[in-house]
C-alpha cells in the first residue's frame, strides 16, 4: 500500500483541491501496486497490472494534477477557439472514442475511477478528449473551422516545437546509441512533468515522459524493455487530418507497449494513421544499434534507417513529398525556428562527430546559438527555445510569447539496457521562468493570470524503472 505521505503529497500539489473518499477493498488492492514520489520538479509514477487497475493507480495518485490540467486545458481551448469545452468533448466522442481500443479504454476508465475515488470528478468522454487534445486542437479543429466559417485558419505558430537527435556508430564515443530530446511548448499548458513507469500484464514495460492523465507520452520521449528508445518532433505547418483513423495517442501507446523491433513499432504507427499529431519519429534499437526516422504525414510517409550516422528533428519535414505537398514550410527561410534549428543541428553533428555521449547530448539540447543572427542569443530560433525573450522582429511570430523549451532528456545504450534515462525539468539551459514577473512585463497575455505558472531551474536527475522513493 502506498505510504500516507505519498497519497497526501499526490493530493496536494496544485491549486485544485480534491478530497479522497473511502476505498473499496478492490481499490485498495489495486492501489497497493502503484507508487509515486517527486524529485527535481518531476513526478515519478509507477503503475502496474491490468488496464483498469493501473489506470486507477494513475488517476488516484495524480488526481490533483489531472484536475488542474483539465482546468487549464479548458481555458486554453476556450481562448483559442471561442468554443465550449463540452462541445469539443461531444465531438471527440463522435469519432475519437470509437477508435480507442479496448485495453486503452479500460485504462482511461481506470483513471476516471481513480480520480473520482480521490475526490476529483470527470467522465470517460472528457478524459478521452483530454488524451486526444493535441490532435483535436492542432489538426482536427483547423479543418472543422474551415467548414464552419468558409475561411482558412491562420497558420498555428505553436506547432514548431521540440528539438531532438539520435546518433549511433561512428558518431558516438562508444559506437552505441545516444538520444536527446527537449520539448518546446506553451508555458501556460499543463505540466508534462510525469515520469511514467508502466508494468502491464501483457506487453513490454515502458518508461516515458508524460503528463498526468495521459496514457501515451505526448511530449514523446520513451523506452521499453525490448530495447527500443524513441522521441519525436512535430512536423511544422502540417495541414491534414482524417476522422477515419486511429488516434495518434492510441497508436503511440500500442506501438510502445506491443512492439519489440523498429519494424513492429513503425508498422503499428502507420496502421490507421489519421494525420493527427503528425511527427518525425526518431527510433533506436539498443540491441542492434540501428536507428530510424519515421515521418508520418497523412498521405505520405518517409522512412530511413542506418547503423552508422544520425537523424535530427527540428519540426521540418525531411521527406520531400510531405514537405512540399502536406506542409507550407519555406525550408530555406532561416528566420523560421525550424530552419534555424535544423542548421544548428547539422553544425553540431559535424562539430561533435565521434564525440557524442550523454554529457554532450545535454549540452546540445541546451544550446542557445541563433544561426539566423550567428551569435549566442536565446530566442525562438535556438535549440533551447526562448520565445518569451524574443521580440520576433525577424518573423511573423507573436512577440514575447510564453513559449519555449521546458524540459530536456537524454539516454544512451547503457542506460536504456537498465531501463533508465536522465531528465531535466524546466528550461534545457537552466533559465528559470517567473510567471508573475512575465505577466507584469507583458500585460497582453493577461488572460493567462491564474493559469501561467513558474518554471524554476531544476537539476538533472536519473530515473529508472522500479525505483523506490
Amino acid at each position: 500500500m502506498p505510504s500516507a505521505w505519498s497519497i497526501v503529497t499526490a493530493l496536494a500539489m496544485s491549486s485544485v483541491a480534491v478530497t479522497a473518499a473511502a476505498l473499496t477493498p478492490q481499490q485498495e488492492a489495486w492501489l497497493a501496486k502503484g507508487t509515486r514520489h517527486d524529485r527535481g520538479g518531476w513526478i515519478y509514477l509507477h503503475i502496474a497490472g491490468e488496464p483498469r487497475e493501473r489506470g486507477f493507480q494513475h488517476g488516484y495518485l495524480t488526481a490533483n494534477e489531472i484536475a488542474d490540467g483539465l482546468r487549464v486545458t479548458r481555458a486554453m481551448w476556450l481562448q483559442d477557439s471561442s468554443m465550449e469545452w463540452s462541445w469539443l468533448v461531444a465531438e471527440s466522442n463522435r469519432f475519437i472514442a470509437p477508435a480507442v481500443d479496448a485495453e486503452d479504454r479500460e485504462e482511461i476508465a481506470g483513471i476516471v475511477e481513480g480520480m473520482r475515488a480521490a475526490g476529483a470528478d470527470t467522465t470517460l468522454g472528457e478524459m478521452i478528449a483530454f488524451n486526444a487534445y493535441i490532435e483535436l486542437d492542432w489538426y482536427w479543429w483547423p479543418e472543422k473551422k474551415k467548414l464552419m466559417t468558409d475561411e482558412p485558419m491562420a497558420t498555428d505558430h505553436k506547432r514548431e516545437s521540440c528539438s531532438s537527435f539520435i546518433a549511433t556508430g561512428s558518431m558516438t564515443t562508444d559506437g552505441g546509441i545516444v538520444l536527446g530530446h527537449n520539448t518546446m511548448g506553451d508555458y501556460v499548458a499543463p505540466f508534462a512533468n510525469l515520469i511514467l513507469d508502466i508494468v502491464p500484464t501483457h506487453g513490454h514495460r515502458i518508461l516515458m515522459q508524460s503528463q498526468p492523465g495521459l496514457i501515451d507520452s505526448s511530449t514523446d520521449f520513451f523506452e521499453n524493455d525490448a530495447g527500443l528508445v524513441g522521441s519525436e518532433t512535430t512536423i511544422g505547418n502540417f495541414h491534414s487530418f482524417s476522422e477515419k483513423g486511429i488516434p495518434e495517442f492510441v497508436r503511440m501507446r500500442r506501438a510502445t507497449q506491443d512492439a519489440a523491433t523498429i519494424d513492429q513499432w513503425c508498422a503499428i504507427m502507420r496502421k490507421g494513421n489519421n494525420g493527427g499529431y503528425a511527427n518525425a519519429w526518431l527510433i533506436g534499437d539498443v540491441n542492434t544499434r540501428e536507428i530510424a526516422r519515421l515521418e508520418l504525414g497523412l498521405k505520405y510517409v518517409g522512412f530511413e534507417r542506418k547503423k552508422d550516422g544520425y537523424f535530427i528533428g527540428s519540426n521540418i519535414a525531411e521527406n520531400l513529398h510531405i514537405l512540399r505537398l502536406e506542409t507550407d514550410t519555406a525550408d530555406t527561410d532561416i528566420r523560421l525556428s525550424s530552419v534555424a534549428r535544423r542548421v544548428r543541428w547539422k553544425q553540431l553533428m559535424k562539430q561533435y562527430a565521434g564525440k557524442i555521449d550523454l554529457e554532450r547530448a545535454k549540452s546540445m539540447e541546451a544550446d542557445c546559438y541563433d544561426t539566423c543572427l550567428n551569435k549566442e542569443n536565446p530566442s525562438g530560433r535556438t535549440l533551447a527555445g526562448h520565445a518569451e525573450l524574443d521580440p520576433q522582429l525577424l518573423s511573423d511570430k507573436i512577440p514575447y510569447s510564453p513559449f519555449g523549451t521546458f524540459d530536456s532528456k537524454v539516454v544512451d545504450t547503457r542506460m536504456a539496457k537498465r531501463m533508465e534515462f536522465a531528465a531535466r525539468w524546466g528550461s534545457a539551459d537552466g533559465t528559470a521562468f517567473d510567471a508573475a514577473a512575465f505577466l507584469t512585463t507583458h500585460p497582453q497575455f493577461d488572460w493567462m493570470e491564474g493559469y501561467l505558472k513558474d518554471r524554476p531551474a531544476e537539476p538533472w536527475v536519473v530515473f529508472r524503472s522500479g525505483e523506490s522513493p
